[in-house]
């Protein structure tokens, strides 16, 4: 059985949801979202993301963790704060020596839905299948939720190489 905990980074708010793989089988563990202090400065914020994920990290022992690769958008400034905020969600689990994969959006709704160009209503309705017991307690976390399932469809198969080739 592998635990996978899926993380989508947020500067203000950031998802995680945590699965277990156990052959074909996911279960539901759990899922939340870590906020950051819109009033301090950037790199206080960046310390709140970084040592609340760590506590997540620690309370629930991951094996493997899976990050959604940033949206570009067209504000550079908000998108390079989003950038800095990945980097440093991404620095806790490997700080913990766990293996961090890599999702573009399009290749989690891919995973999940079918489509790479699903709706947020879609990715939800099949997080919800999937994982029937998942509470999704926000948007934020049932995308991570959506992540985690995303890398335990691909975890470890040749497939993963291509389809991120292809996105």
């Amino acid at each position: 059985m592998v635990r996978i905990i899926g993380i989508d980074p947020g500067l203000r708010n950031t998802g995680w949801g945590i699965i277990s793989q156990e052959g074909s089988k996911l279960t539901y563990i759990a899922d939340g979202a870590i906020h950051s202090d819109g009033e301090a400065s950037l790199a206080e914020r960046l310390l709140q993301l970084h040592a609340q994920l760590i506590d997540i990290l620690k309370e629930f022992d991951p094996d493997e963790a899976a990050v959604e690769e940033t949206f570009v958008n067209t504000d550079a400034r908000a998108t390079l704060k989003l950038g800095q905020a990945r980097g440093v969600l991404m620095l806790a689990p490997a700080m913990l020596k766990l293996p961090v994969s890599e999702y573009a959006p399009n290749t989690v709704k891919k995973a999940v839905v079918g489509a790479g160009h699903a709706e947020k209503d879609q990715v939800k309705h099949m997080v919800r299948l999937l994982l029937p017991k998942a509470k999704m307690r926000t948007a934020d976390s049932t995308d991570a939720l959506a992540v985690a399932i995303c890398h335990a469809h691909y975890r470890g198969s040749q497939r993963l190489a291509d389809i991120l080739a292809r996105s």
